[in-house]
């Protein structure tokens, strides 16, 4: 389980899908084989350290389910270690679990912080609401405003400036995890 707080921008060196590998460079120190990391929002599991060189395995669902079966060697992707008992949870309860991708249609830059627009499939907006949680690559964000097929956030210059979304671009794929408790309790009024 993650917070949604990235702590830290890697580089892929390794991606082979054939294989199902995927390495990444970081500043990480003391990894742990077996360790959980959220990389863009999906927690994988670290299967091998070589000095600043992590592996991760992916399994058909995983590439299947997430932008990692588009990235490309020197891509920058948003790294957070999982949460411990006592720490801060300074975002949102991010569990690793991708739902689906969203696509950045735009951004606008207001008063030195930055709005993006997003597209993506009725089957996540609806559960989306104004001011809910979300997380886009493993970053906690609050939602501002939902539309049919789009929503949009507000990015402050310290996510700008600490995470991959300074990097992107138009037509860029993003991982979306849907808020768990949205999630709950969408299931639960339906039945």
């Amino acid at each position: 389980m993650f917070t949604g707080i990235i702590k830290e921008i890697g580089v892929i060196r390794l991606i082979n899908l054939e294989s199902k590998v995927l390495g990444i460079e970081s500043n990480f120190k003391k990894l742990v084989l077996g360790e959980s990391i959220s990389c863009s929002g999906v927690c994988l599991t670290i299967s091998k350290i070589d000095k600043d060189i992590f592996y991760c395995n992916l399994s058909a669902e995983t590439i299947e389910r997430t932008n990692l079966k588009i990235k490309n060697l020197g891509d920058r992707i948003n790294l957070e270690r999982s949460l411990k008992i006592g720490d801060d949870l300074s975002g949102h309860l991010v569990f690793g679990h991708i739902d689906g991708q969203a696509t950045l249609e735009k951004v606008i830059t207001e008063k030195g912080s930055w709005i993006l627009f997003f597209s993506a499939t009725n089957e996540l907006t609806r559960y989306l609401t104004e001011k809910c949680s979300i997380s886009i690559d493993g970053i906690s964000l609050t939602v501002n405003k939902v539309y049919d097929k789009s929503f949009e956030v507000s990015i402050i210059p310290f996510t700008w400036k600490n995470t991959n979304l300074n990097f992107s671009k138009k037509g860029d794929l993003f991982n979306i995890e849907i808020d768990m408790l949205a999630r709950y309790v969408f299931k639960a009024l339906k039945k």
